[in-house]
Order: structure tokens, then C-alpha cells, then sequence
């Protein structure tokens, strides 16, 4: 590590104010900036913590029923208190990771940093969510750019996310035992004008919504509505951890399964 100067402020308006530092970078929970800080793949000056703004903490229903979340909730709570209202949503979040992860990195954190193999990306996707930042919202749909990179710009933080909530909903994970982040995980979500799905893990552009089975689910919820179709014509990544090919595999595997769950 380095130095830098470490910064926790009480409020939004306190927090923006220190962002306006040169280098200063907003700190989540740390699960993935700390990482990298220790490999001197970021260096920023200045660490802005956002875990002590108690305004973005914290889950709660809005005006018109969605699941409303602060950035800086951390997963284990969103698990806990997100289960009477969005029990998929809850699911996911209580598989992220490991307890000390679960207490530690955020929902905001996660959306901002847009791992291609995270949990929430496709849960915000396929949900159809609102990411919210201090000065506008943003749809999913328009949020993810691709690999590590959104649709925020410089200085902007998550403060909430709306959560719009489905009629029914499932989400399946393959996970890749060593991290325990998604191999391939598939977010199904049922509403009233039709059905989304969301793929993380898979692509190498990230997150992304499998239009071929949103159509066909729409016409008929059920598993075997999937049966002829193919996997989705995106690059699938290849590693260590299994071919372009298994991992289009699971797509659809995955997909089925969270159908049939739903």
C-alpha cells in the first residue's frame, strides 16, 4: 500500500464535497478498490467512505410499491430486509460471496464498479431497476457500457436504487467456487407488460439482457418455452474456468432453472 488520506463523512452533501479533491476516489465496502489499491492498480489520493451517510443506508418501499435501497446498504442487509417485499432480489443478495463479504461491500459499490461476473448487475437488469445518483436517474437499461464501465460520470456516486417489483422472479448462479462470483448467473423477472432477462458472467461485453428468451417467456413462462432456442449470439468469455462454449451452455441451462424456480 501507499499513502493517502482517508475521509468519512456524515452526509451526502459532506461526501461530494470531499470528492472535489484532486484524486479522490468514493470508498464502498473496499471489496474491489482495496484489492487493487494493494496491487498498485489505483492509487488515489484521497478515499472517500461512504458507509457512515446514514441517508444511503438502508432499504424501504417508494410510492409506487418498488424496493427502494440505499447505495451504501451492505448485502447482508438488503438480504435481510428486502425478503418480505422482493424475495428474489433477497435470495441473491444473501449468495454474494462470503459473510465477511456480505457485511462489508455494498450495492452501490457493486453497480459502480460493474464486475462481469457480479450479482447485481443482472438483478438491476433484469429488474428493469433505477440507478439514482446526487444529481439524476438512470435506467438499467442505458446504465451498463460494458466490461467495468457505466454509464456515471466523473464525481457521480450511487446514492439509491429502485427496484421495480415483478410479479415473480428467480435468480440462478453457477458459482465459481475459488471467488464464488458468478461462472454464469441468470436474473428472470415476470411483469405485468412481459419478461426480462439478465446474463452476468457469461459475455465478454458484461451484463446483458437475452432478448430471444424474453420473447419467448412473454409468450409462455415456462421452461420449455426455451427448447429451441440457441444461446445468445454474444462473445462469451473463455478462461481457465471454462470454454466460450460451456459457458454459452449454461446460459441456457441457467436460464431454464430460474424459470422453472420462479
Amino acid at each position: 500500500m501507499y499513502n493517502f488520506d482517508f475521509v468519512k463523512p456524515a452526509t451526502l452533501s459532506e461526501a461530494l464535497e470531499a470528492l472535489g479533491r484532486d484524486e479522490a476516489q468514493a470508498l464502498g465496502g473496499g471489496q474491489t478498490l482495496l484489492p487493487t489499491m494493494k496491487q498498485r492498480l489505483a492509487a488515489p489520493a484521497v478515499l472517500v467512505s461512504l458507509n457512515g451517510i446514514a441517508e444511503m443506508i438502508g432499504v424501504c418501499l417508494g410510492d409506487a410499491g418498488e424496493v427502494c435501497i440505499g447505495g451504501a446498504t451492505p448485502h447482508a442487509v438488503v438480504a435481510r430486509e428486502a425478503a418480505a417485499h422482493y424475495p428474489a432480489l433477497a435470495a441473491l443478495a444473501g449468495r454474494i460471496g462470503d459473510p465477511a463479504v456480505r457485511n462489508r461491500g455494498t450495492i452501490g459499490g457493486s453497480l459502480a464498479n460493474n464486475d462481469p461476473s457480479a450479482c447485481y448487475p443482472a438483478a438491476a437488469l433484469g429488474s428493469g431497476a433505477t440507478i439514482r445518483t446526487q444529481s439524476r436517474d438512470i435506467a438499467a437499461d442505458g446504465y451498463f457500457l460494458g466490461m467495468f464501465d457505466t454509464a456515471l460520470e466523473e464525481g457521480e456516486i450511487i446514492t439509491e436504487v429502485r427496484f421495480p417489483v415483478p410479479v415473480r422472479a428467480n435468480y440462478q448462479k453457477f458459482v465459481q467456487p475459488a471467488s464464488r462470483f458468478a461462472l454464469v448467473g441468470v436474473f428472470v423477472a415476470q411483469y405485468a407488460d412481459g419478461v426480462r432477462v439478465a446474463v452476468t458472467g457469461a459475455s465478454t461485453e458484461g451484463v446483458f439482457r437475452w432478448a430471444e428468451a424474453e420473447a419467448a417467456l412473454t409468450g409462455e413462462f415456462s421452461r420449455e418455452a426455451l427448447a429451441a432456442l440457441s444461446p445468445p449470439g454474444v462473445e462469451m468469455i473463455a478462461d481457465l474456468h471454462g470454454t466460450a462454449d460451456y459457458r454459452a451452455h449454461l446460459v441456457k441451462v441457467m436460464t431454464g432453472r430460474a424459470v422453472a424456480a420462479a
